[in-house]
């Protein structure tokens, strides 16, 4: 199942942007839709029947002239978005996600987690946060790992959430789609190589990020964030050109309809450019591979509150719309 798309007021900037759809019983296609909320299947547009939105950024210089000419006008059949399921707008081949990204979120935490016997006041606590933060963004490295392209679902589709998860929580993120292969490139030119951005809510479920029987192995991403769905993505991919500063956008995470995130791309410690060049220095990236850029302060752990059965959580960022999902429990028999 799946709840609505946002209201075509609210699509996303730029006249176009790249999406996943499907008719009502019918195959998936990549498509194109416009500000005005029309859709242009992109397999009869480019004259290939196989094409798929991650085949499109495979040869993003040289298909992205077209996109924007097709989404100017042309003979080619337009219908509604509304006749249309939304899927994930993308099938990854790898997905890197980013953790302890944004300053005043890793302050809270600072603060949170005080040692036993600790009786430093609060305000002392934040003010030595924060100079942690200050430096660590001039000297340190950002912190990534990876995620499994099998967690991810679309922006309107349900989330169930594992029996076994007992602390699932939202991670509203900035996601940006790599358009070229990228392999030791500088900060300077890491934009370069983006040919997009969308929404992520890197789902996690709080109680399995520690291994409990192994406390000296650390993190276990695996267990905690990779369920399948535990990632909706999209709705669609805005091109890197309509959007003018990633790193000055507005991120806002709703939960049955009251604000728990709502924080901007500024308070990142490491800016987009940052994380993709990290990136790149282990890896190569590949086009339709997915840079997720860590969540801002208002998790659920902070809040007291939990994801559970019914809950309808609301994500957007500036430009790149809104995405709605229902959580639904497992079954636990």
């Amino acid at each position: 199942m799946s709840v609505k798309p946002a209201p075509a007021s609210a699509l996303f900037a730029g006249p176009f942007a790249l999406a996943t759809l499907s008719a009502p019983d019918g195959p998936v296609f990549p498509a194109l839709v416009t500000s005005e909320a029309l859709v242009v299947d992109l397999r009869i547009a480019l004259d290939d029947d196989q094409l798929t939105v991650r085949g499109i950024l495979d040869d993003w210089p040289t298909v992205q002239p077209r996109l924007r000419s097709l989404a100017g006008g042309g003979a080619v059949e337009r219908e509604p978005l509304a006749e249309f399921r939304v899927h994930a707008p993308v099938e990854p081949r790898q997905v890197f996600q980013s953790g302890a990204n944004y300053r005043q979120h890793v302050i809270d935490l600072h603060v949170a987690h005080r040692a036993p016997g600790d009786e430093q006041p609060e305000e002392e606590r934040r003010a030595e946060a924060a100079e942690i933060m200050d430096r660590r963004a001039a000297e340190d490295l950002p912190y990534v790992f990876i995620g499994l392209p099998s967690a991810i679902t679309g922006a309107f589709d349900d989330v169930v959430l594992p029996a076994w998860a007992e602390q699932p929580d939202w991670e509203l993120e900035l996601a940006a789609v790599i358009g070229r292969p990228a392999h030791g490139v500088s900060v300077e030119e890491a934009l370069e190589y983006v040919a997009g951005y969308t929404i992520a809510n890197d789902l996690t479920d709080r109680a399995t990020v520690f291994r409990r029987d192994m406390p000296q192995i650390g993190t276990d991403w695996l267990r905690s964030k990779n369920a399948p769905g535990f990632t909706p993505l999209g709705p669609w991919i805005v091109p890197a050109e309509s959007i003018a500063d990633p790193d000055d956008l507005h991120l806002l995470l709703k939960l049955n309809g009251e604000t728990m995130q709502d924080e901007s791309t500024k308070d990142m410690i490491f800016d987009v450019a940052r994380m993709v060049s990290y990136a790149s220095q282990s890896a190569q990236l590949l086009p339709g591979d997915l840079v997720l850029t860590g969540s801002p302060a208002g998790n659920g752990l902070h809040w007291g509150r939990l994801l559970r059965d019914g809950d309808v959580m609301e994500g957007s960022i500036t430009g790149l719309g809104t995405q709605r999902t229902r959580c639904v429990a497992e079954d636990a028999s």
